[in-house]
């Protein structure tokens, strides 16, 4: 890598700037983006309205192309390939549009890639209400922390908003749809199931989440309530591999790495998921999770009969 090759090229495949307040919050991502430092490079991904525009208007690099799911979703596969293809740095990040970062983002990375060679770092993100541009002047994510400190919220450890990987990895994704539930769990699953460390860099990296509502999704219903979230979790092996922060093994801590502790609850979570992690074994993932939570097995599996008898009936109609 030259010297003038980015370290990290940051990618994202954002909503159409159509909605003024979308467009607001996806302008003050992408331009926190840009900000980072000179080794980031910073591509948008897709073909929706008004991001050929934007990406004009802000300098950054722009994928037109992009494969789509019959409904026109974007597909997380292709998203992921094009940021590869079009990139040349050793360090990928893709990140949701809405995700303000701060210059600490950057730093954890690079100290990160100094101490692993393959890794996946995820972290809890922090909402606020922002409803004005920001100004990018020096001293800009300072305010920023400050605000959040007044006025932010931790989100729960439950879906995921950024996911930064070395190139190497993370290369054979599922035909996932975008801005669905499910593929960000899988990310966590396939991790693990590779012996990636997932490094959960919540308390050193400051995600912040601007809220908004789900008018951009069909009849504004949240992601996990869609059909396509269902084919995500169907494509990723099922319900098992609904991973989530939680499954982190390791954490960085003023830049360096440290491996998670095995406290009751985190051991039993990892026997629990012995079987995929380590094994490869979906049926005898099957077996323990109905030892560790046998009512909710209980409840999957009359769910499953209960619907395999009614097609049968629907198919004897």
């Amino acid at each position: 890598m030259s010297s003038s090759d980015p370290l990290l090229t940051i990618f994202a495949a954002p909503k159409p700037f159509t909605n003024p307040h979308i467009s607001l919050i996806q302008s003050n991502a992408i331009q926190s983006w840009q900000h980072l430092d000179d080794e980031v490079n910073v591509v948008i991904i897709g073909d929706e309205p008004g991001i050929a525009e934007f990406a004009s208007e802000v300098g950054i690099q722009h994928i037109p192309q992009v494969d789509c799911n019959p409904l026109g979703t974007p597909l997380v596969s292709s998203i992921f390939a094009m940021a590869r293809q079009i990139s040349t740095s050793p360090l990928l990040a893709y990140v949701n549009a809405d995700i303000l970062l701060t210059p600490q983002f950057f730093n954890v990375t690079r100290q990160v890639y100094c101490q692993v060679n393959k890794f996946l770092i995820v972290g809890q993100r922090y909402d606020i209400d922002l409803q004005q541009p920001l100004d990018f002047v020096p001293g800009w994510d300072l305010y920023l922390l400050s605000d959040l400190q007044i006025r932010g919220r931790r989100h729960p450890p439950a879906g995921s908003d950024y996911f930064i990987f070395p190139r190497s990895c993370f290369t054979d994704i599922p035909k996932f749809a975008i801005g669905r539930a499910g593929w960000d769990n899988w990310m966590l699953f396939h991790a693990r199931s590779q012996h990636y460390p997932i490094i959960d860099a919540t308390a050193s990296i400051f995600a912040i989440h601007q809220d908004h509502d789900y008018s951009h999704l069909p009849n504004g219903q949240p992601h996990y309530r869609l059909p396509e979230s269902s084919e995500n979790i169907r494509l990723a092996g099922g319900r098992r591999t609904i991973f989530t922060l939680e499954d982190a093994d390791c954490y960085v801590h003023s830049g360096q790495l440290h491996r998670i502790p095995l406290h009751p609850r985190k051991l039993m979570r990892e026997i629990e998921i012995f079987p995929l992690t380590r094994l490869h074994s979906q049926p005898m993932a099957d077996v323990f999770f109905s030892i560790f939570h046998p009512i909710k097995a209980w409840k999957e599996w009359r769910g499953r009969l209960a619907y395999k008898l009614l097609r049968d009936r629907n198919s004897h109609d």
